[in-house]
């Protein structure tokens, strides 16, 4: 992008409620942080593995930066790049950058009534980092110093990655790892992948693969997630009419998930909110019944032995209606991170 052109998209993030940290880095508050802070229940991470709402911390390193512009984003990708961050920030500053923003966006909580002041002080030092907020963080340069530097602060690590830079990935020294990596994977085919992503990057079905190949080769090493988002096919929007949950896509998912051996699977439905909605509308979001029917039929796909002659043994071991989620775990996996 232009130098005007970031000018202009960083004036509007600021005015949605982003902290700008840097020159590629933002941070926002998310909605379940805010029900934790008012004494409610906080959103399935903390649900399924006991990660505590008021202490996420919402980030991304790669504020504008991705190859891909799925349908169901509800980001402005009017100002996406595909390139590699250049002259990138230290990863030092941006997380000191990210806590110091984030804590200027929570302080409008601390006098409000009905807020759980003890939560409040909690978060105000994160306890758990997701780069989930915008952009893909594996075109982030230093991603593996900066999840080496959030260890050190006592703090977990989530990475959602679009499995586009498998070579980022595999390259991860031991103590460069996050503590858990989710792989979104919204198409089972290669066809659908064309069109779902619309990535500008080349062969990106085959390198998606190779991903998932060396998310299996992690076993052990970090907690691996596949995540499935749902969308049914509806009338509105520019692509409404495009699903990705058909009887025939079951057994695809299947074999993607065989070919990475997660721990965990999130199979999610689509919510048209944000951008999304221009290209996606209501009749595109799936019921949460709709969905848990969808994960049923993932595990009864799974069920058959795999290479080993051992049954891959996922059942499922937590659902959030609200945010329209169910988790699969596979057996003997651990559901709480009780480690950094």
């Amino acid at each position: 992008m232009e130098d005007s052109s970031i000018d202009v998209a960083m004036k509007k993030l600021g005015e949605e409620g982003y902290g700008i940290v840097g020159n590629h880095s933002a941070v926002k508050i998310c909605l379940w942080t805010k029900h934790a802070l008012r004494g409610n229940e906080g959103c399935w991470k903390e649900k399924f593995y006991g990660i505590s709402s008021a202490g996420c911390c919402q980030m991304t390193p790669s504020l504008f930066h991705c190859e891909n512009k799925c349908l169901h984003c509800w980001r402005n990708l009017d100002y996406t790049s595909n390139k590699k961050i250049l002259n990138c920030d230290d990863p030092k500053e941006i997380l000191d950058g990210v806590v110091e923003a984030r804590k200027k966006l929570l302080m409008g909580f601390k006098g409000r009534k009905g807020i759980d002041l003890k939560k409040f002080e909690e978060a105000l030092v994160p306890k758990l980092y997701t780069m989930s907020l915008s952009g893909e963080p594996t075109l982030y340069p230093l991603l593996g110093e900066m999840f080496k530097k959030i260890r050190r602060r006592g703090a977990v690590s989530f990475l959602v990655t679009n499995g586009l830079n498998s070579e980022v990935i595999a390259g991860f020294k031991e103590e460069e790892l996050p503590t858990q990596i989710t792989v979104s994977t919204n198409a089972p085919n290669e066809k659908l992948f064309d069109v779902w992503h619309r990535s500008t990057k080349k062969n990106a079905w085959k390198e998606f693969n190779k991903t998932l190949e060396v998310i299996r080769n992690l076993k052990g090493r970090v907690r691996r997630v596949i995540r499935l988002t749902l969308v049914e096919a509806g009338n509105e929007g520019e692509f409404g009419g495009i699903t990705n949950m058909t009887e025939e896509n079951v057994e695809e998912y299947c074999d993607l998930i065989r070919k990475a051996e997660p721990d965990f699977i999130h199979v999610k439905g689509f919510k048209s909110v944000g951008y999304a909605r221009s290209r996606m509308g209501y009749d595109n979001q799936p019921w949460f019944k709709e969905v848990k029917e969808y994960a049923e039929k993932i595990k009864e796909g799974l069920s058959s032995k795999d290479d080993s002659g051992e049954p891959d043994g996922y059942e499922i071991k937590g659902e959030d209606e609200r945010s329209c989620v169910v988790m699969l775990a596979r057996e003997g996996c651990e559901l709480r991170i009780v480690k950094v």
